[in-house]
């Protein structure tokens, strides 16, 4: 019994001792890569800095050229243009009213 506390003991300190030494090992490593990471975190936000600068200088597109989105339009106007035997719709009609599509207009 005594042997396996002896041993116990034995084990958990060179333990310890294995981690101190490394942590110090760690200390000098990240004293000696610090002046390479700052140079590089310097560079990349650079390169950030230049990316977000080309993305605010882009314009975005308005809304009525995006596709799928109809422009809405007054009641009385033309909402839809017949094509032979298809129609096409040209605009939204406001609420209460709806689009004839045999007099193509805003009803």
């Amino acid at each position: 019994m005594v042997s396996s506390r002896l041993t116990l003991l034995c084990v958990s300190l060179s333990l310890m001792l294995l981690l101190v030494c490394s942590e110090e090992s760690v200390g000098v490593r990240s004293a000696e890569n610090s002046d390479n990471n700052s140079q590089e975190e310097r560079e990349l936000i650079g390169a950030l800095q230049e990316v977000l600068e080309k993305l605010k200088s882009k314009r975005i597109p308005p809304l009525d050229k995006k596709l799928g989105w109809v422009p809405s339009c007054d009641a009385g106007e033309q909402c839809a243009v017949r094509k032979g035997p298809r129609i096409g719709k040209l605009c939204n009609c406001p609420r209460g009213t709806a689009c004839n599509f045999y007099i193509l207009k805003c009803l």
